[in-house]
């Protein structure tokens, strides 16, 4: 933020402060214009008062003057043709520069998103509408529906990101979202539970199916948008983020309240806000820090007492608390509530100083073999003012139990994992039964089928269930499905001679009531991974070339080609899967805990950035 815009920021909340209209008169003459002498004299006393030079003063209050006067106009027109002016700021990532330039377009408020994105376009001299990515009040403006139905006012600020320009590598931005967005829903709809959701402990986290996608999407999108923010590409990171943020909207709200996946979402939303030196959303901001702050004092404690207690007062989580109370401090500047950001800077500052690490310390526990996010986040966990040796063994002990940590919690988890697998075909919510408390009934004794039912009857809730299970055992047993289909002979055969097990085709068939294409499905998904899907796809393609040379003198039950084709076109679907996996997560940390490990250098100098303009 520069020292002339730390001036606006100050004559602006002095003019709403005392009620001070530029527009009107004495200042402004619908005849004369812009009264020289009025503004002089008003530009004098601000500047006594505010310790600013009368002449930046005076060129201040005239901008403000000018822009006051666009909005009139602007209203003036809207009232007259129905068109809407909006202020449109386009964002330049510029390696993380951050440049921006204004704009005034006109659209009608019944007009769709993508007409608005069209006049953007035309006006920045941009071949293809679609690049235009527009940003209203924290949320995409949705192409497909109209800009009154999504609460677009006029004379309202709009934030844009270009995503046509090449990039290092060549690839434009728009296609990159794109296929990390096309990635992020392959992953999250594969049979093969590519992605599964975990607390921090390890432990799964189960939710009912519609909830758990939508969940997984976001969460897939959040993870991409780290990666974007850590190479500083902040216009990617924050359509990846808005994207996330459009997922969660769809779950349930109370659950998002308890869960601290929310709050981090709505902290980076606001960071990027930052980071690209827009101040424009600055309204979303205050809403989303809000949301954060509420999330964090229900999960941590009001004064961060209960994460305290549990962790020590050297916990990581205090990254995350640093930058929070930065961002707080920013908005309170904005808003010209000086001695309030000043309080919140001050606890920024104490924070950031409890979280230095010795370089020397890191370098060491990084010359052992661990990860720099690993070995930053272990000496912040264990440090103690105590001497280099002392910490640095600390950090390797704090690595090696949260390791342990995470490998008993998972081992522990197994059999509700695979419960889950085993359950994640139930397409209707409505059906869905909690593979958690299934463990539960299950570890009581209890039939693991009839415990699924029971749960479904009593919409999860365990004490109904056992009083169901002990009062309405039989009514039970006689709902449960019959398995007695009798397996199809000749599409046991047909399968066997593409390489399938005998055994497993059998478990498809019966499982499928001889429904081959689901029979086919099954089949593919037992394979644990890309290499045997290949082989099986090398030996079906063997096998189609063969039999397309000519008949075969072996085989007097050749497998029809639409099977051979159905087996080709499901293992293709799944191999892309594969792939989609491959590429969403070959730039991922696999470090658990890497949304802590903040190296909070870019917020050590905007603080001092703030704390310099605080002194101006």
């Amino acid at each position: 933020m520069s020292h002339i815009d730390n001036i606006f920021t100050q004559v602006r909340a002095r003019l709403q402060a005392e009620g001070v209209k530029l527009w009107e008169e004495p200042y402004f003459s619908e005849g004369l214009g812009c009264i020289e002498a009025a503004m002089e004299n008003l530009a004098a006393e601000y500047g006594r008062f505010l310790g600013i030079a009368s002449d930046r003063c005076y060129f201040v209050l005239t901008e403000l003057q000018d822009n006051a006067l666009r909005k009139l106009a602007a209203r003036r027109e809207f009232n007259a043709t129905g068109l809407a002016t909006f202020k449109v700021r386009r964002v330049d990532n510029g390696g993380g520069g951050g440049t921006t330039t204004m704009q005034d377009i006109k659209c009608d408020l019944n007009a769709f998103g993508s007409d608005l994105q069209a006049a953007i376009a035309a006006k920045l001299q941009l071949q293809d509408a679609n690049h235009v990515k527009c940003i209203a009040a924290g949320k995409m403006v949705a192409s497909n529906a109209t800009l009154a139905s999504q609460q677009l006012k006029n004379n309202q600020q709009l934030i844009v990101i270009v995503t046509g320009r090449g990039d290092n590598q060549n690839e434009a931005l728009y296609e990159r979202i794109n296929r990390i967005k096309a990635d992020v829903e392959a992953v999250v709809s594969s049979q093969n539970q590519l992605m599964e959701m975990e607390d921090q402990n390890g432990s799964p986290v189960f939710l009912p199916p519609d909830e758990n996608r939508a969940l997984l999407i976001g969460l897939g999108f959040c993870e991409k948008a780290k990666v974007a923010m850590q190479r500083e590409d902040f216009e990617e990171a924050l359509l990846l983020l808005l994207e996330a943020d459009e997922r969660f909207a769809t779950c349930n709200s109370q659950f998002l309240e308890k869960v601290d996946n929310y709050a981090l979402l709505n902290l980076d939303i606001v960071w990027c806000y930052l980071c690209l030196k827009n101040v424009t959303q600055l309204p979303d901001a205050e809403r989303r820090l809000a949301i954060c702050t509420r999330s964090f004092r229900r999960s941590y404690g009001e004064n961060f007492e209960r994460l305290y207690s549990l962790k020590g007062k050297a916990c990581p989580e205090r990254a995350l608390l640093m930058r929070l109370k930065l961002l707080q401090g920013v908005v309170l500047f904005h808003q010209n509530l000086r001695d309030e950001a000043f309080e919140h800077f001050e606890a920024a500052s104490a924070l950031l100083r409890e979280l230095k690490v010795n370089e020397e310390e890191l370098t060491m526990l990084v010359e052992m073999g661990f990860e720099v996010s690993e070995a930053r986040l272990a000496l912040r966990s264990s440090s103690s003012g105590g001497g280099s040796g002392g910490n640095v063994q600390r950090a390797v002990q704090f690595i090696h139990e949260r390791r342990q940590q995470l490998k008993d919690a998972r081992n522990q988890s197994k059999s509700e994992r695979s419960l889950n697998r085993r359950m994640s075909n139930v397409k209707d919510s409505g059906d869905w039964v909690n593979p958690r408390s299934v463990c539960t009934l299950t570890n009581m004794g209890y039939d693991r089928r009839l415990a699924a039912l029971a749960l479904k009857r009593s919409n999860n809730d365990i004490p109904q269930a056992v009083d169901l299970l002990q009062s309405q055992a039989d009514e039970l047993m006689a709902a449960l499905p019959k398995r007695s289909v009798s397996v199809d002979t000749d599409q046991l055969a047909q399968l066997r001679q593409l390489g399938f097990d005998e055994d497993s085709v059998r478990a498809a068939l019966e499982s499928t009531s001889n429904n081959l294409e689901r029979a086919i499905e099954f089949l593919l998904r037992a394979f644990r991974s890309e290499g045997e899907l290949k082989e099986a796809m090398e030996r079906v393609t063997d096998l189609a070339n063969n039999e397309g040379d000519g008949p075969s003198t072996s085989n007097s039950n050749p497998t029809p080609p639409a099977i051979i084709e159905s087996v080709l076109r499901q293992a293709r679907a799944e191999m892309e899967t594969y792939k989609a996996y491959q590429r969403f997560n070959a730039d991922l940390s696999q470090n658990d805990q890497d949304y802590l490990d903040l190296p909070l250098v870019q917020e050590e100098h905007i603080l001092a950035e703030y704390r310099n303009l605080l002194t101006q």
